[in-house]
């Protein structure tokens, strides 16, 4: 563990726990931990945080902690533990919220405009949940409206990829000169300025186009940096230093 921080060490020991208890306890710790949509009834009010520390495979939970040691333990000696953890689970938070927002609005206005069909919203709701479709919901929305409705309903969110976007965002701020070098491409290496920057921009074509890299939560990668971005530029603007979190 040389190198490594205290609290992004413990950070990592909280996740390596989380994931154990998982694949342990299976789905019900999974949707009790996970983040949902605020209108399904796995939501619950701790998810925004918990969902943070609970990852899908192997090798999701593999490259979010490599990412939080690299790119952590820098942050964390430059500004304290405290300062660190307020960061981190700000841009987490960030991440769920517009994740959240997103699957608001592909929900929402299919919703609205099929109360004002008739149909009852808990009617669609457990019918969505069963997997069904009401062919009624056809005179009135199209397959896909319906279909985003069921994606934001069913889909859960998990992973510290959010905040380590946030996380990136902080270090390209503080170190932009420094060269990062990507897995697939380790002869290339790319200042840290240029190569997060990179990331988000793909974060953003996927979450608005219909090509996607698996079942990637994109618009929280977005949420996570754009957060990170906001509080940087605060911070720096109103001398946000070290001193005020001893």
């Amino acid at each position: 563990m040389r190198g490594i921080t205290d609290t992004v060490r413990h950070l990592l020991i909280i996740n390596g726990i989380f994931f154990f208890a998982s694949n342990v306890y299976g789905e019900f710790f999974y949707d009790l931990m996970a983040l949902h949509f605020f209108e399904n009834p796995a939501f619950q009010y701790w998810q925004p945080i918990t969902h943070m520390f609970m990852h899908g495979s192997f090798n999701h939970i593999l490259f979010n902690m490599l990412g939080l040691w690299m790119f952590g333990s820098p942050l964390e000696q430059l500004w304290g533990s405290k300062k660190f953890l307020f960061y981190y689970f700000s841009t987490g938070l960030g991440a769920a919220a517009l994740q959240l927002f997103v699957y608001s609005l592909s929900a929402y206005p299919v919703l609205e405009i099929l109360n004002g069909a008739g149909f009852a919203s808990q009617d669609i709701l457990d019918t969505i949940a069963l997997g069904d479709l009401n062919l009624k919901w056809l005179d009135h929305v199209s397959r896909d409206e319906v279909q985003s409705l069921y994606n934001s309903y069913v889909v859960s969110m998990v992973g510290a990829s959010g905040a380590l976007y946030g996380v990136l965002v902080a270090f390209a701020f503080l170190f932009p000169n420094i060269p990062l070098r990507i897995i697939f491409l380790p002869f290339l290496p790319i200042k840290a300025k240029y190569f997060v920057p990179i990331l988000i921009l793909s974060d953003l074509f996927f979450g608005f186009s219909s090509y996607s890299l698996g079942p990637v939560a994109h618009f929280a990668h977005v949420g996570g940096a754009v957060t990170g971005f906001a509080m940087m530029l605060y911070w720096k603007r109103n001398q946000f230093n070290q001193n005020r979190w001893n």
